[in-house]
């Protein structure tokens, strides 16, 4: 089911909860507590957060705690596994390997993460190039750089934005309604002057495409309240690595491929716990479908 075709109410009250997990991985995650969060019964919600995303909420959890331990083995490979675990939330390296064998059917220390990855990023190109076979168009080899990527280091302010979240966002159309949507929002209450965002919580080569959440987003001044769907999420501020885009989303997709895994390993910085941006430059699909002019940001760490 899709969070941005429920009832606004619906919509905003699962995104908080949504937001709520997200933030809080690393602790426990009580129903109460993220019922609350949702402003939600903790009976009702139950029902109405199962019946929104297809999966209960310790499900949702458990999933979000495994993917995120994908993402740490991923970008922080000298990280002990024990510590893998204490970040996620799992109270311990056992629990972690238990959880972690009944979804990947092995121990993660015997998971060949390169594998996997590899087979989520041909179903990624499959999904952005329909009916074409997978080649090497889309992603680059770790030191290649054939477009000339240039990476600047911003410190970006807190900010907060208005957002509405897309589902399993590689649906045709489906980011670019909720950005049409989002901008007739805006207009009508001054507010569509302000920075344009999209962020993605997941890595495709990691979560599943039906599973990924894409948020279209705008930095408001913070006096907005969430209404017709339209959440609020604020974020602290950030350094991040920058590289400007204009041209088709295969360039959009080399040049985030390319800040993970060339500049990335080699630059004294870890990825953040953050999404990465999209920072349009102008309003979204300003150019139409087929040509993004964006700022690709990738919020980061010192090592």
């Amino acid at each position: 089911m899709r969070i941005e075709t429920s009832s606004s109410a619906c919509a905003e009250r699962i995104n908080r909860a949504i937001d709520h997990v997200v933030t809080h991985l690393n602790g426990p995650l009580r129903l109460e507590d993220v019922a609350a969060a949702a402003h939600v019964s903790p009976f009702h919600f139950h029902r109405l957060f199962k019946a929104t995303l297809g999966e209960n909420l310790a499900q949702f959890i458990k999933r979000q705690r495994l993917e995120r331990a994908l993402y740490l083995m991923s970008h922080e490979p000298a990280t002990r596994l024990t510590d893998v675990a204490l970040r996620c939330g799992f109270a311990s390296s056992s629990d972690f390997s238990r959880s972690f064998r009944q979804r990947y059917g092995l121990p993660p220390s015997a998971f060949d993460l390169e594998a996997f990855r590899q087979s989520r990023r041909e179903e990624f190109e499959r999904i952005l190039n329909p009916g074409r076979a997978v080649d090497a168009s889309y992603f680059l080899a770790p030191g290649e750089n054939p477009d000339g990527f240039e990476v600047t280091l911003r410190d970006l302010p807190p900010r907060t934005v208005a957002y509405i979240r897309v589902l399993a966002p590689h649906r045709p159309g489906a980011v670019q309604a909720a950005c049409e949507r989002l901008m007739r929002w805006a207009d009508e209450r001054g507010l569509g002057g302000g920075s344009w965002l999209g962020y993605m919580w997941d890595e495709p080569e990691i979560v599943a495409l039906k599973d990924c959440r894409y948020d279209a987003a705008v930095v408001a001044d913070g006096s907005f309240a969430p209404v017709g769907g339209v959440a609020r999420f604020d974020f602290p501020a950030m350094r991040v690595a920058e590289v400007i885009v204009r041209g088709d989303l295969a360039l959009e997709a080399r040049a985030f491929d390319w800040l993970y895994r060339t500049w990335l390993p080699h630059s004294g910085y870890l990825p953040d716990d953050h999404p990465t941006f999209e920072a349009w430059i102008g309003r979204p699909y300003a150019h139409g479908a087929e040509h993004v002019e964006i700022a690709c940001q990738l919020p980061v760490r010192r090592a």
